[in-house]
């Protein structure tokens, strides 16, 4: 075997890291033969809760888990990591606005940017989940700047397992029958879930998601406010914001990331604008991204882009400069 990867979780007594932890313990990330060091750090209130799931970890006996180190130090926590999963934050409650999550979260962000900087191996991969999850990257990556920028990630994974389930339920197949749904943008409600280059494998044989489907209308309204809303939804519903979901689609990135998707397919990631598409560069955006077994990724170019994807485009670069703005004014 080889040497532990030593992966933080921030936020790791709550909802997502309790569904989060066991999949990274037990090999489903990382893989069968890379043992892990885990490190749990949370804030001082949450320490008995946090030591309850210390507890079950333990109980599960996984045998890839060498080291348990649960902590509400962030010089602790931060300390040589390979990997930062950044779920830890304020979450969104009903009726909350977002620009109010996003000033109550923001500073967490920069602080944590300024732990990984000043302790975090130059190396490590970060994935920030904490809504609102663009943005915080942002900041974390703005107050790391030893770090690569294209080190840094946030979360638009559920955003695509969400679309690609409704294209598969709408044709009747498996979620793993349907390729290359991409999720432009912010992980809010001003996201693009484009299906404009994704296809589906049908009994007769592999098609585009929209000869599939054969109903541009859904496409266009029902589809995109299905996607784009489902958050709020689960909310309401359960009062609680997605978990189960969210660790899953965590999972699902990181793995993708660390492991590389098959030639011709590619997964949705909130990167480091490199200037594609007419994003901003530096700017904390969802591209389709294919991703290589050496930890990298690239921006998928040159795809076309129709007038009304052009125009969704548009309002969600809109939504991301404002927050960047407000966000920066709150950190200087």
């Amino acid at each position: 075997m080889s040497d532990p990867i030593k992966v933080l979780v921030t936020g790791a007594a709550g909802q997502i890291a309790y569904s989060l932890l066991f999949n990274v313990a037990k090999g489903n990330i990382f893989g069968p033969d890379t043992p892990i060091s885990l490190v749990l750090l949370d804030i001082q209130p949450m320490m008995p809760v946090l030591e309850g799931v210390v507890m079950e970890l333990k109980d599960c006996a996984l045998p890839l888990l060498k080291e348990i180190t649960s902590t509400a130090d962030t010089d602790v926590g931060f300390k040589d990591i390979d990997v930062a999963l950044l779920v830890g934050a304020m979450p969104r409650r009903e009726g909350m606005e977002r620009k109010d999550l996003l000033a109550s979260n923001v500073k967490i962000f920069k602080s944590q940017g300024q732990a990984l900087d000043k302790y975090a191996k130059k190396s490590v991969k970060v994935v920030v989940v904490g809504n609102p999850a663009n943005t915080n990257a942002l900041i974390c990556m703005k107050y790391a700047p030893s770090i690569p920028p294209q080190n840094f990630s946030a979360l638009t994974r559920l955003d695509q397992n969400r679309a690609q389930y409704q294209i598969a339920n709408k044709c009747g197949v498996s979620a793993h029958d349907v390729h290359n749904v991409i999720i432009w943008g912010n992980h809010s409600s001003t996201q693009y879930p484009d299906i404009s280059h994704a296809t589906v494998k049908l009994s007769s044989g592999t098609k585009s998601v929209k000869d599939a489907v054969k109903d541009d209308k859904y496409l266009k309204n029902d589809f995109l406010k299905c996607v784009q809303e489902r958050g709020a939804a689960v909310i309401k519903a359960r009062k609680l914001s997605s978990a189960m979901s969210a660790a899953k689609a965590i999972c699902d990135h990181v793995h993708d990331w660390w492991h590389g998707v098959p030639k011709g397919n590619y997964v949705s990631m909130a990167v480091c604008s490199d200037g594609s598409y007419g994003i901003e560069k530096g700017l904390m955006f969802s591209f389709p991204v294919t991703t290589h077994s050496d930890h990298t990724y690239e921006i998928v170019k040159d795809l076309a882009i129709d007038d009304f994807s052009r125009s969704k485009l548009d309002i969600t670069l809109k939504e991301l400069l404002d927050e960047r703005d407000l966000a920066l004014s709150v950190c200087e």
